[in-house]
């Protein structure tokens, strides 16, 4: 993987933004959409931003990035990170892709990380990084006239099974998602009054779905760890599969403690904020998680999470990437500690299938009574829609 020799360098990397309201980043939702109502978030426990939408989780919205070879083909790659990551990718990474053999993934990659170990690691500069690397794994895939999956090993199955994120997970379970995760909306700044309202929506739904239907709370670094155990026993009680992102990504140690009380009833996850195999070598050896959940577009791409996912089957832990679509889509689909996958649901209630991406990506793949399938076309398999008002960032261009 990312040695052979295909005899094309890469001549360009382009970085680019999307026009204000484009609504290219799927945390860059109108008022009402549920992303962006309450939800318990870190910033709960001020009242005044209460809401999703209220304290800037928009601010920075989509960074695109297009790798082109000599030849001029063409791959790209999307994360989060606006004006600020393109910034980096065209004054920086840039650096170490343009004139490379579009084979050489990893060592493009190690050069990116070790060159920003100094102000990145985390954060903004790997959702950067990742989204580098996502573009050079589309366009290895077309000048090998290959889709990525085969590039890394091939399906393990022949379709994908899909829980469904949202607020509906009755309406998931009619669509055929194997499962709904919901969004949990109050927190410890809520006190048992808001835990109960939680519990009682738990309750709730339950009776809707029925047992089997698989259930689980989406906690979004809100918690404390008393409030976080106490969630976590009743919703277990209500046969909760699991109970993800409680606290801090940095706050190991909670996520440690956590792990330890819940016994063999209900799972403890995290991942979605963590970055690169070192963070995620702490969820898996000194916090002994049931699942991890790398973001591939934030966790360092592709190429980092192939690392991540190796170290998580080593450990006998699932990896159940969060949302990204078809990024994770082609990975998931080769591994067997990879059982299922998620799907957010875009609407504005969260009750139809849609999008992820749109209006940046032309053709993404969707799931069908829960399933879904990927063919063959080379890359990622989508196309990217230049008429999304794709901003270029330029060279020197102050973020």
């Amino acid at each position: 993987m990312g040695n052979q020799k295909i005899g094309q360098k890469i001549r360009a990397v382009r970085a680019y933004v999307v026009k204000e309201g484009g609504g290219a980043d799927y945390h860059d939702q109108k008022e009402g959409h549920w992303l962006v109502q309450q939800v318990a978030t870190p910033m709960s426990i001020y009242p005044q931003y209460k809401m999703r939408a209220s304290f800037g989780i928009n601010v920075l919205k989509s960074v695109v990035v297009e790798v082109e070879a000599d030849d001029g083909t063409t791959g790209f790659g999307i994360s989060t990170g606006g004006y600020p990551a393109a910034w980096i990718i065209a004054n920086h990474l840039s650096k170490f892709v343009v004139g490379q053999d579009a084979a050489n993934v990893e060592i493009m990659w190690d050069q990116m990380y070790r060159a920003t170990l100094y102000y990145g690691r985390k954060g903004l500069v790997l959702n950067a990084i990742s989204a580098v690397d996502l573009a050079l794994w589309d366009l290895l895939g077309k000048l090998r006239q290959e889709p990525v999956y085969a590039m890394i090993g091939g399906k393990v199955r022949d379709e994908l099974i899909c829980y469904a994120t949202g607020p509906r997970p009755d309406v998931a379970k009619k669509l055929g998602f194997v499962g709904g995760k919901m969004p949990l909306k109050y927190g410890p700044a809520d006190g048992m009054e808001g835990l109960l309202k939680s519990l009682d929506t738990a309750a709730e739904m339950r009776s809707r779905v029925g047992d089997d239907f698989w259930l689980m709370w989406d906690c979004w670094m809100s918690l404390d760890l008393p409030y976080a155990q106490l969630l976590m026993q009743k919703s277990a009680e209500l046969g909760f599969r699991w109970i993800e992102e409680c606290f801090n990504p940095d706050d190991y140690w909670s996520y440690r403690k956590l792990k330890e009380r819940a016994g063999n009833t209900i799972m403890v996850t995290a991942g979605e904020h963590e970055a690169t195999r070192y963070g995620f070598r702490m969820l898996l050896e000194f916090c002994d998680l049931d699942v991890i959940q790398p973001d591939v577009g934030w966790c360092g791409g592709l190429t980092e999470l192939i690392k991540i996912g190796n170290l998580a089957e080593s450990c006998g832990k699932m990896v159940i990437p969060h949302g990204s679509a078809m990024y994770s889509y082609h990975y998931v689909i080769t591994k067997t500690n990879s059982p299922i996958t998620e799907f957010l649901m875009m609407s504005p209630d969260g009750d139809q299938i849609a999008p992820q991406y749109a209006p940046l990506i032309n053709n993404e793949p969707l799931p069908v009574n829960g399933r879904l399938k990927l063919d063959d076309k080379p890359g990622f398999g989508v196309e990217l829609n230049r008429e999304a008002g794709l901003i270029p960032v330029e060279t020197g261009q102050p973020a």
